[in-house]
């Protein structure tokens, strides 16, 4: 297939040959146009690790590392986002108190911003969990998040943040109030009314305008890479397969697909994305 004249990244997937496709679904985006992706680390319990210390989340950070580096020799570029996902502590909470859940999962932060310090990562994973759950784990969970923000503040880096549906307009002042640029501060699955910086859903149907508005926003599959869940949530191939067909029609131009794979991913993340 023919390149396409600009980058094409995905913002948020996940490649695992433990559990799913791994290499071939990475092959796929590559063959399909895609050029560049922020590989970002499964839950804890994908790898089959129940986490009592932050020093538990090693195994985990380290196999994505190691499938970055395999990714890499398929011709895509990978960037490494490396954290703690919210809803460990709901699964935390079968097993110790809420304050100490909270405290694992601020360890598990910290030997994220560790990797980062090293040069091993590019990012930060965080959030709060998407689904109700009670006051308490709600507010240990904003707590958590905070301090990912501050954390990321101290090792210069972005964070992605998984969390539930809508704007999180709050976060921008936590993210202020800890010490993290607010403007590196990426809302992953966002909606178009986001004030932080939405990562959206290939498929999503706001991409045309946002780019006729010249919108900073970037794309992404999330892509779960899971024997059982084929192509959830879209394919590996979805990010240059939509991209394309969108150029192609005249529904975005050259100058919003540069600015929406490159430029934009390349200021929130300190990195460079370029053909």
């Amino acid at each position: 297939m023919t390149r396409l004249s600009s980058p094409v990244t995905d913002d948020h997937i996940h490649i695992d040959p433990r559990n799913g496709r791994g290499l071939a679904a990475a092959r796929d985006f590559f063959r399909s146009g895609g050029t560049h992706i922020f590989l970002v680390s499964k839950p804890s319990s994908s790898f089959g690790i129940l986490p009592l210390c932050g020093e538990d989340f090693r195994p985990v950070f380290e196999e994505t590392l190691s499938v970055a580096e395999m990714v890499s020799g398929t011709g895509v570029v990978v960037f490494p986002v490396l954290g703690v996902h919210p809803a460990e502590i709901t699964r935390l909470l079968e097993h110790v108190p809420l304050e100490r859940a909270a405290g694992i999962m601020k360890e598990g932060i910290d030997l994220a911003a560790r990797f980062v310090e090293e040069g091993r990562a590019v990012a930060i994973k965080s959030g709060r969990p998407h689904y109700e759950v009670p006051a308490d784990v709600w507010t240990a969970s904003c707590e958590v998040l905070s301090y990912a923000f501050e954390r990321a503040g101290e090792a210069g880096c972005a964070v992605q943040v998984h969390a539930e549906s809508g704007d999180c307009a709050d976060m921008r002042e936590m993210a202020s109030s800890a010490g993290l640029d607010p403007g590196r501060v990426v809302k992953h699955y966002a909606v178009p009314s986001t004030p932080l910086v939405p990562s959206l859903i290939a498929t999503h149907p706001a991409v045309p305008d946002l780019c006729r508005q010249g919108r900073a926003f970037m794309m992404e599959s999330d892509y779960m890479d899971e024997n059982t869940r084929p192509g959830a949530v879209i394919g590996p191939r979805s990010v240059p397969r939509v991209t394309r067909k969108l150029l192609e029609a005249g529904e975005i131009d050259e100058d919003s697909a540069y600015r929406v794979h490159a430029e934009t991913p390349s200021r929130v993340y300190g990195v460079e994305i370029s053909l």
